[in-house]
């Protein structure tokens, strides 16, 4: 049987030009590499973030003010729930929704600054898979639970000034349970199914998170698995989260202030606009910078600034919400002075 080409007693001759190209193996090493990370959670275990590494003069600046910025809201808001929980003159709708949204910002701030400050002080920005996807589902959970308490509050002042008579009896005590726990548990819906998505995610390349908090589309981008799904549902239920709220909080003022001036004394005219002047101004900041970071296109100017927009809801508007309720607010003053004078009176 010499010189037949048998299956059996013939080697295989290989040919220069069957060899794939260098490109090829990559790719089949790459889509290797992400078939067998597909089954885990996540083959990265740590993220870093790059905060605002940036601008080097403006960390200095936020390393320096962070811990005032953090007393400062965390006392100023346990300082109005205090005020609203002891003062009776303090019970009613609006400060019950107040006192709502204080603590929301303590919540909302405690998520973010400490561990923002740890990394100012220890220089390492790591943190884990685990921690990140948990700070961002509180981070997800504050903000939507937020946008329908302010609407909510919008709607308390929409009443108090367009239906003063009706007030007492529209904006009852279970009323005002029901608006509230419907914001909570609104702000829970959202996140949850958010995050649901989100650890279905994978990483396995890049693990620098170009943000100073786990922001879901920093995060997502990273990922080797297709973060459609993710992006979607944030896209949609961000949009009832926000868009929702928001118009219900746009018609409300509206009404208000359409109220308003057909009242024919200007004094009067004053008073009303008085009694939701701080919550107008507190609905213009926070919406304002969401306004900025997830509406207007991410150039790459833009990105660097978007973080810096982010500080406004994350970190002053907690802050600043105390603020400009007490200092505009007559009711908050006497009530401060009431309960000063009664702590020296019993010291004394």
């Amino acid at each position: 049987m010499q010189g037949q080409n048998t299956k059996e007693g013939m080697e295989y001759e290989w040919k220069p030009s069957e060899i794939p190209p260098v490109t090829v193996l990559e790719n089949e090493l790459d889509i290797h590499q992400r078939t067998e990370v597909g089954g885990n959670q996540s083959s990265i275990s740590t993220f870093i973030l790059l905060g605002f590494e940036k601008f080097f003069e403006f960390q200095i600046i936020l390393f320096i003010l962070s811990p005032i910025i953090y007393i400062l809201a965390v006392f100023g808001n346990l300082l109005i729930i205090v005020l609203v929980a002891v003062d009776q003159h303090l019970h009613t709708p609006m400060y019950f929704f107040l006192m709502n949204l204080s603590a929301l910002e303590t919540c909302y701030i405690s998520n973010i600054l400490p561990k923002m400050l740890s990394s100012f002080l220890s220089g390492d920005r790591s943190i884990s898979f685990e921690g990140c996807v948990t700070q961002w589902y509180f981070f997800a959970f504050f903000g939507s639970t937020e946008c329908y308490l302010l609407s909510m509050m919008s709607y308390d002042r929409y009443l108090a000034i367009c239906k003063p008579l009706h007030y007492t009896t529209l904006m009852n005590g279970r009323l005002c349970l029901q608006l509230a726990s419907t914001s909570w548990m609104s702000g829970i819906i959202t996140s949850t199914i958010i995050t649901s998505f989100m650890v279905q995610l994978t990483f396995c390349g890049p693990h620098e998170i170009d943000h100073f908090f786990c922001d879901i589309f920093p995060v997502s981008d990273l990922s080797c698995s297709n973060p459609y799904s993710v992006k979607l549902s944030t896209y949609i239920l961000g949009g009832m989260g926000t868009v929702v709220p928001f118009t219900l909080t746009l018609v409300s003022y509206i009404c208000i202030i359409l109220t308003v001036l057909r009242i024919p004394s200007k004094v009067a005219q004053q008073k009303a606009f008085s009694t939701c002047s701080s919550h107008l101004i507190v609905v213009t900041l926070f919406y304002g910078s969401l306004l900025m970071v997830y509406v207007i296109p991410a150039t790459d100017t833009m990105k660097e600034l978007n973080k810096v927009f982010s500080l406004f809801y994350t970190v002053l508007t907690p802050m600043l919400n105390p603020l400009i309720y007490s200092l505009r607010n007559r009711e908050v003053k006497e009530a401060l002075c009431r309960s000063a004078r009664k702590f020296s009176n019993r010291v004394l």
